[in-house]
């Protein structure tokens, strides 16, 4: 097992590297055999349900059940990034809006490209501007600039969120709607449970008050949001006495609809949770998809002094992220949610995939990660692609800011349905 240093991973990703991989095996946290809780999904009758497939293992099929998806492991490696970005030990481009100056919404402090769902191309950075309050991020020039990039000139996006071409990214919500540039995903994971038996929930309340859901409860006069029992405090409607129920809850009329009563034990059958022989997460960061992407000038478009060496300092940088990306994300743990907290079962091991279809383990961990960024950054800006730390700072426009508080008015009544 050798060490991965910048002149290694420079030879790699220029070379005929293929990717690096990790296959981590996991058991839950209660131990094996511990019941883990997976994410649910809307079906289209509108039940909830989990992710099952037979999958293939050792010849046979085996029935297996996703624990973490693509998109989902991508976002917490993008958590992972930013907390190390914001804690100082990795250092490269990332855009934020802040909303902490916004009256009602500090609580919001600044939301980056890691955290935007479409990262440089989410709608949070489109509908916000410049710190004058002047000019929309699609009409900066740096805005311009990623609008206008491609992956035969992804300078744009190295520059000012190196991460989208990491995690991936698709323009369709900017001016060219879906003609807009798609970066492919270099960096993919997942986590699914193997062997996976499916289990059942059961839940059930007493109220200590003992309050019987067979008492009226009616809407108070004048405030629909609260109720009352008095005929005589109640709101009319059509001359009878308004039934209570808050936003769009069951139980009109009910104690239930304040949150009272008990709750009669019950048996969930569609989502009680799994338990599984061990599961596994899965990495894979391909080198090829780097490869693909071309910087053929500067930011604001000057040709490249030396294209060939850019190019591959900058392919060699993103690379440096990606790895940061899986080992940091590794050292934050797999606390899912709830229920759903794994342990691996050794040490992180990364595979190297050589051209030929060999592999071969490299070692990598926290600090070494955190200076290869570093040595494959300033290699980069060496050769004409530099990183800064926030290349844009922006602030939500009126109307944005103006949609969050209305957002939250209707949230707070109730009245408000979220999509799955």
């Amino acid at each position: 097992m050798s060490a991965l240093d910048l002149n290694r991973l420079q030879n790699l990703v220029n070379g005929t590297g293929v990717a690096f991989r990790v296959r981590q095996r996991l058991q839950p946290a209660g131990g094996p055999g511990d019941k883990v809780f997976p994410p649910t999904y809307a079906t289209g009758d509108r039940t909830l349900k989990y992710a099952v497939e037979e999958r293939r293992f050792d010849g046979a099929d085996v029935k297996c059940v996703l624990l973490d998806s693509v998109a989902s492991q991508a976002n917490r490696m993008e958590e992972a990034l930013q907390d190390a970005w914001e804690q100082g030990s990795l250092d490269f481009p990332v855009i934020s809006v802040d909303f902490s100056g916004i009256v009602g919404l500090e609580d919001l402090g600044r939301i980056t490209a890691l955290q935007a769902p479409h990262r440089i191309a989410d709608a949070i950075l489109r509908d916000s501007t410049d710190l004058t309050g002047t000019t929309l991020f699609r009409d900066l020039p740096e805005g311009r600039a990623y609008t206008n990039a491609t992956t035969k000139n992804a300078t744009a996006v190295f520059q000012l969120c190196p991460t989208a071409l990491v995690f991936g990214v698709w323009d369709s919500t900017g001016p060219k709607g879906g003609l807009g540039a798609k970066f492919q995903r270099a960096l993919t994971a997942e986590i699914v449970a193997i062997g996976a038996q499916e289990g059942k929930k059961v839940s059930s309340r007493l109220d200590p008050l003992g309050i019987q859901a067979n008492v009226p409860l009616y809407a108070r006069k004048g405030n629909h949001d609260d109720w009352t029992i008095e005929l005589t405090e109640a709101e009319l409607d059509k001359g009878k006495p308004a039934l209570f129920v808050r936003g769009k809850a069951d139980g009109k009329g009910k104690p239930s609809a304040a949150n009272h009563s008990n709750i009669p034990p019950n048996i969930d059958t569609f989502a009680g949770g799994i338990t599984f022989d061990y599961a596994v997460q899965t990495a894979v960061l391909s080198l090829p998809a780097l490869r693909r992407l071309r910087f053929t000038t500067a930011l604001d478009g000057t040709p490249l002094a030396n294209r060939t060496a850019a190019e591959s300092a900058a392919r060699v940088a993103l690379a440096s992220l990606g790895l940061a990306a899986i080992v940091h994300q590794r050292m934050r743990g797999f606390d899912l949610r709830s229920r759903s907290l794994l342990v691996p079962e050794g040490p992180l091991a990364i595979e190297l995939l050589n051209g030929d279809g060999s592999a071969e383990p490299v070692t990598l961990d926290l600090n070494a990660a955190n200076a290869l960024v570093r040595e494959a950054a300033a290699a980069a800006a060496s050769a004409g692609l530099a990183w800064t730390r926030e290349p844009v700072r922006l602030v939500p426009a009126p109307k944005l800011s103006m949609l969050v508080k209305k957002s939250r008015e209707e949230a707070a009544k109730g009245g408000t349905e979220e999509a799955t």
